[in-house]
């Protein structure tokens, strides 16, 4: 029987692919991977986080792109499926974005959101 959690889908574009493998060629550890999780706060309700891990969890589903990985957990899931992380470089500095249908607004600064 599957669960909400197996038909939801999370993606990455093919821009934060490349600088998901950039980064993680420089910390020199092959087996990381992208971590997207939603948390409680911000300025809008919840947040976006991004770090880098080496294990997948029970509760964690994987996304793959151009050979590499993103790991998210079943709860953030939820706020972000259908969602797309986004790599984009601007004037004012380069940053990973979530494009996420699920968000009613947002921050200024995109890092939080509302649903």
């Amino acid at each position: 029987m599957s669960t909400a959690a197996d038909i939801l889908e999370f993606s990455l574009s093919a821009r934060a692919a490349k600088r998901v493998a950039w980064l993680i060629e420089q910390e020199g550890q092959s087996s990381l991977m992208l971590r997207v999780s939603v948390s409680g706060g911000g300025c809008s309700g919840f947040q976006y986080a991004f770090s880098f891990d080496d294990t997948v969890h029970g509760d964690d589903r994987t996304f793959e792109r151009d050979g590499v990985t993103a790991v998210v957990d079943e709860s953030s899931l939820e706020l972000l499926a259908g969602a797309e992380v986004d790599f984009v470089e601007e004037l004012g500095g380069s940053s990973f974005q979530i494009k996420n249908p699920n968000a009613t607004s947002s921050c200024g600064c995109g890092t939080s959101f509302a649903v």
